[in-house]
């Protein structure tokens, strides 16, 4: 039966859905983060995860657990952030060398539950926050709005809209949205990490420089990064470091997806993730490799994207005048071999 309810894990508030043979637990006090979700069937577990794991100890790396959600995203050159109608200073919260904002606010605030409920088809849970002058960021970025995340679980796994609407009265909202997506590794229960494969089928890659900053340079695929087109790359085990590309479609089974593939290559499971056209570009990364996750971040727009001087189109830059809305979506479920 598909159901939801509010409950504690260790010492956090969560709303826990069951459907479809899937459990999600959403945290709303850490930025609405799916800090689980639990293929129960095939014994996957799609998100870095610690059962004994406390608030104080996500909220101190909340990037690196779970499903997290981040405006403003990734590095904005020495906390500059300049939209078509201001200049904004942001905190420099990563230190030199690199001298950059990272990540904004939006994942470690404590958010709204403002539904959860169930039918015979689906559980779903329904959280927002709203920022505005009582918000301690605020001094740096004065644009009030509305962030609204709508979860849904059923046996087609988990779909998830991300919503901003600009409640300012005069101000550009500047939209950049990624989500830090951390997939266990292994994520299949009792697998080994070197049987793990990604496919993405990856545009033209962005070369950074040593801040991790766009050159505004792409560079042809070399042999290691056509491994992400074939299904031969392997997320961890290896260091990757902020690898930026473009993102484009491929096939799976015959359906055209838009998004990437995770596989245990022992047990033939695999994870999907699907995303919006939204997302113009994939990020990969790993913490060294040797941690028990990877991330691969689909984001809106590049890194220091409204900073750079190039059309919006190619950057994924955008705003949202008042009273204006967008949404983001993303999309995971298991396949399995017949």
């Amino acid at each position: 039966m598909n159901q939801t309810q509010m409950m504690q894990w260790g010492n956090m508030p969560c709303v826990r859905l069951d459907a479809g043979g899937y459990t999600a637990l959403i945290a709303p006090d850490l930025g609405s983060n799916v800090v689980r979700l639990r293929d129960e069937t095939n014994g996957i577990e799609f998100f870095r995860f610690k059962e004994d794991n406390t608030f104080e100890e996500l909220i101190k790396s909340a990037e690196v657990w779970g499903l997290p959600t981040l405006y403003l995203p990734n590095r904005f050159a020495d906390g500059v952030l300049k939209t078509s109608d201001a200049v904004y200073h942001l905190p420099v919260n990563e230190k030199a060398p690199y001298n950059n904002h990272i990540h904004g606010f939006l994942h470690k605030r404590s958010h709204t539950v403002v539904e959860h409920a169930a039918d015979a088809n689906c559980a779903w849970c329904v959280t927002e926050y709203v920022y505005d002058e009582h918000d301690p960021f605020f001094q740096y970025l004065p644009v009030s709005f509305r962030a609204r995340f709508r979860f849904t679980l059923s046996a087609c796994g988990l779909e998830y809209e991300f919503t901003l609407e600009n409640l300012s009265a005069d101000k550009q909202l500047p939209v950049s949205v990624a989500t830090h997506t951390t997939i266990n590794s292994p994520f299949v229960t009792g697998a080994r990490e070197k049987d793990e494969r990604i496919t993405a089928p990856i545009g033209k890659r962005w070369l950074l420089n040593a801040r991790c900053l766009p050159t505004l340079e792409t560079a042809e695929l070399t042999m290691q990064d056509l491994e992400y087109r074939s299904g031969a790359r392997c997320p961890v085990l290896q260091n990757i470091d902020n690898e930026m590309y473009f993102a484009e479609h491929m096939s799976v089974d015959g359906e055209d997806l838009y998004g990437i593939l995770m596989e245990d290559l022992d047990s033939g499971k695999r994870i999907c993730y699907e995303v919006g056209e939204e997302y113009r570009f994939w990020i990969f990364w790993n913490d060294k490799g040797f941690n028990g996750y990877f991330c691969p971040e689909p984001m809106s727009a590049m890194i220091d994207a409204p900073n750079l001087d190039i059309p919006p189109a190619l950057s994924g830059y955008r705003e949202l005048a008042p009273g204006g809305k967008t949404a983001f979506r993303q999309h995971f479920y298991t396949l399995t071999e017949e």
